[in-house]
């Protein structure tokens, strides 16, 4: 009964430390009665040894994405369970193969694989095509965002890197304090482990002290159609769409807005490529930039491209028969005064239902089941390049849709093309009122920190929101309510060190992984 009560613990602390109902001080304590359950089992050596640690880890990990991602069902109900039920899985089995080697290795070299595992994990829900970095730990601060102003020389990982060092230090001192019963290693170990936290948070503060935004601004206006997706938003025109975009904007857009913003795909029609400068949603632009010349308009909208041609043929082209294929895109558009409207396509796609992961091996075996995870059955088309878009006023914007908030190195890309703010504009109603859209928020706030930009977010039913350089939210619309919001933002040309350098934590990570993997596996073999 013990083991299991260890097992919960963990799960449970690990579920309310999470954005944003939790406190994610409760994350540097998390995994220690699962590494202490761990323990007890490896020293034990019962006879379904490594059933056991698969099986209590997977209980753990099982509550944590439960808890914190149960919404997903609401948008899939399918693909909510197997995100949960994978991702589980996943981590299960890493803390299986961190039992492996700590049972072939000394304490330190052990706990050492262990962080760098599951660096090289996150690292790994960030660029394969089932990727899910949603529970990377990293992310656990986006509530606490003057906790973590470090993050622009760091990124998320060294938040994870933070939270590991910190459970692995409580661990190491409960095993110690069990064995010797010494008053000096409960307060030696006590100021240590309490260093270990504050100081992080203290250089924060003062990072955030002495830290001056950018003086140049400009006027931004979000648009909130609150359109419901289930009932109405592919019932409705691309013309209703525009006049209603036109109400909302009215009130709010002078000849002092640099930038107007409308969400993810609220142009639903569907509009093929070839006729897009004559689409209704172009129309509408039009409208705004002749009564607001000086005005920039950027918008999401959902466009085909259908062919005959086998060499237009990509990974990501869906087949309807003979000689016959199209694109699907999820695409944000801009457009101004000075220049011909330009397109971007949305290039992180959520798996299932905007990517059919690994199609080549997988169709075969499964069919069409995991492109029904979320209702479609289209892929979606990408584009390579991180493009941004060029104000008339020589600014340049990053054009990030929904999903690919979620991922700071990709975002850095957008800066170093030149990106001097960045926009996303998402459609978070697919969640319902849960914690799926105001985690997708407070996520929003780690990118605005690692590179120093200010982010203006435009999401459908909400919450709209301005975010300043250090990730506050100066201003926001909340949930289901219909409107548009004005504010002055800051705009920044200068590139922090992690927009420069990238998830360095994590590729140092793969080389460490891989040398104490194969210095557990020599080890355990000279002894042997």
């Amino acid at each position: 009964m013990k083991n299991l009560f260890y097992a919960i613990l963990s799960g449970l602390l690990l579920a309310f430390a999470w954005p944003t109902y939790g406190f994610p001080l409760l994350l540097f304590f998390a995994f220690v009665p699962l590494l202490y359950l761990e323990y007890k089992l490896r020293t034990a050596s019962t006879k379904f040894l490594k059933l056991e640690v698969l099986g209590y880890s997977y209980l753990t990990f099982f509550l944590w994405n439960l808890i914190t991602t149960y919404w997903l069902y609401f948008s899939t109900p399918f693909g909510g369970s197997f995100a949960i039920l994978v991702n589980s899985l996943l981590m299960a089995l890493l803390f299986l193969l961190y039992h492996i080697v700590a049972k072939r290795t000394n304490f330190k070299a052990s706990s050492a694989f262990l962080i760098c595992l599951w660096i090289v994990f996150e690292r790994l829900h960030l660029n394969w095509e089932f990727s899910w970095p949603w529970l990377n730990l990293g992310n656990g601060f986006s509530n606490y965002i003057n906790w973590i102003q470090w993050y622009e020389y760091t990124g998320t990982f060294g938040g994870t890197l933070w939270i590991w060092l910190v459970n692995i230090a409580v661990f190491k001192f409960l095993l110690l304090y069990k064995e010797h019963r010494k008053k000096e290693i409960l307060i030696r170990s006590t100021i240590k482990i309490s260093l270990m936290i504050i100081l992080p948070i203290a250089l924060s503060y003062l990072i955030l002290a002495n830290y001056t935004e950018g003086k140049e601004k400009i006027e931004v206006v979000i648009l909130q159609p609150n359109i419901n997706p289930y009932t109405e938003k592919y019932n409705t025109t691309d013309t209703r769409i525009g006049e209603l975009l036109l109400e909302l904007s009215d009130s709010l857009v002078t000849e002092n807005t640099d930038l107007l913003i409308a969400p993810e795909t609220v142009f639903a029609d569907g509009t093929a490529l070839s006729q897009f400068q004559g689409s209704e949603a172009i129309y509408f632009g039009n409208q705004l930039i002749k009564k607001h010349p000086d005005l920039n308009f950027l918008s999401g909208i959902s466009m085909f491209e259908r062919f005959n041609d086998p060499k237009k043929v990509r990974k990501q082209s869906n087949y309807i028969g003979p000689k016959d294929w199209y694109n699907d895109y999820n695409s944000a558009f801009f457009m101004n005064s000075e220049s011909e409207p330009d397109l971007y396509h949305k290039s992180k796609l959520v798996v299932g239902v905007e990517n059919f992961p690994y199609q080549n091996i997988l169709k075969p075996i499964l069919g069409n089941i995991m492109i029904d995870l979320g209702g479609t059955v289209a892929m979606k088309t990408t584009q390579e390049d991180r493009e941004v878009f060029n104000l008339n006023n020589t600014e340049a914007t990053a054009p990030i849709i929904c999903y690919e908030s979620v991922y700071g190195e990709y975002v850095t890309g957008y800066v170093r093309n030149g990106a001097d703010f960045l926009t996303i504009i998402t459609n978070d109603a697919w969640w319902g009122n849960s914690q799926g859209h105001k985690q997708h928020l407070s996520y929003a706030s780690l990118r605005a920190v690692e590179t120093r930009r200010s982010v203006v977010r435009s999401a459908n039913t909400g919450i709209s929101a301005f975010i300043n350089e250090t990730g506050q939210v100066t201003k926001s619309l909340g949930y289901a309510k219909q409107g548009s919001i004005k504010s002055e933002i800051t705009v920044n040309n200068k590139q922090t060190f992690y927009v420069i350098y990238g998830d360095y934590i994590a590729r140092i990570s793969q080389f460490l992984a891989l040398f104490l993997f194969l210095f557990s596996v020599v080890k355990y073999k000279r002894r042997r």
